[in-house]
């Protein structure tokens, strides 16, 4: 049998779950389906599906194997393409994952004026906080914010995003501003449960010097849109990532404070599994990203220059 043409049968029936659906999908009968499958394990020496009679499901080694299948796959029909067209043109389904305000206020917009452009390419995106498991997923390419792990995965950073101290104007007519990070003991801080250690902000003085501040207030949150929302209606003082803050800070809903005092940034990074050769469509909308946050991102407008 022709291993290729069994490998596409295989990372068919992983997808699906079924066989079934599968050989429905390539036009084939069931137990064709089967007998691809069971040719590959013949030949390789090992078990790629647990089989029940309610489902399927990979096995250590099949999971590895899918992902190799997928790649080889994707590159033949790829080169494929390339021989028939001048040009290889972004299409297909593309799975992108992200953390929800990014997700949200950010890629989304970049998505839209992404499908202007390419109009052959259809988009999952899947809005989920912290790490995913791409192969599992099935995701092409994920956004992820902070320290990397170590990983397999290849990430190319996007931007980096300062974070600032601010508050809303009417906080600050009430309590007035803090001139220096000490200060911050004196206001009500509102704590982000995400980050640890929670209650501790460190700074980089102006000379260098480095700052510990111990800050207490009355609302915490393990998330930062509900500690955004609530400085803006001057509940107090928060650090926030501007790529998060950077709106509310150029339409004055936030004022950024002790700007001489520079807080640890959050890099952002896309990450995709390790490959070769990108796909067009990955390639593609990398580079559109990338355009998008160059050199300057668009939340830093409110600084002026």
């Amino acid at each position: 049998m022709d291993k290729l043409t069994s490998m596409k049968v295989f990372a068919k029936v992983a997808q699906s779950g079924s066989y079934a659906a599968a050989a429905k999908e390539l036009g084939i009968s069931r137990a064709m389906a089967t007998k691809h499958v069971m040719h590959l394990e013949n030949t390789l020496g090992v078990r790629l599906l647990n089989r029940t009679t309610r489902r399927i499901s990979l096995t250590e080694a099949g999971a590895a194997y899918l992902d190799r299948c997928q790649q080889i796959v994707e590159d033949i029909e790829e080169t494929e393409l390339a021989v028939t067209r001048l040009h290889s043109e972004p299409q297909g389904l593309l799975r992108i994952s992200a953390p929800p305000f990014f997700g949200t206020f950010h890629l989304a917009p970049t998505i839209a004026a992404y499908l202007k452009q390419y109009p052959k390419v259809r988009i999952d995106l899947v809005i989920r906080g912290g790490a995913v498991d791409m192969v599992a997923e099935g995701l092409d390419l994920a956004i992820r914010l902070g320290e990397l792990p170590d990983s397999s995965l290849v990430a190319r950073k996007l931007a980096s995003s300062p974070r600032v101290v601010c508050g809303a104007a009417s906080y600050f007519e009430k309590y007035g501003r803090p001139k220096v990070p000490q200060d911050l003991r004196q206001h009500n801080c509102l704590i982000n449960m995400g980050f640890e250690p929670h209650d501790v902000w460190k700074f980089n003085g102006p000379d260098g010097e480095q700052i510990t501040v111990r800050v207490s207030g009355t609302l915490r949150a393990n998330t930062a849109d509900p500690l955004r929302l609530a400085a803006i209606h001057g509940a107090g003082l928060v650090v926030l990532p501007t790529y998060i803050a950077g709106q509310d800070l150029s339409k004055g809903r936030l004022i950024a404070v002790l700007q001489e005092y520079e807080l640890p940034s959050m890099d952002i990074y896309a990450v995709y599994p390790h490959r070769r050769h990108l796909s067009a469509k990955v390639r593609t909308f990398l580079d559109f990203l990338a355009e998008r946050l160059y050199p300057i991102p668009y939340w830093e407008k409110w600084r002026g220059d």
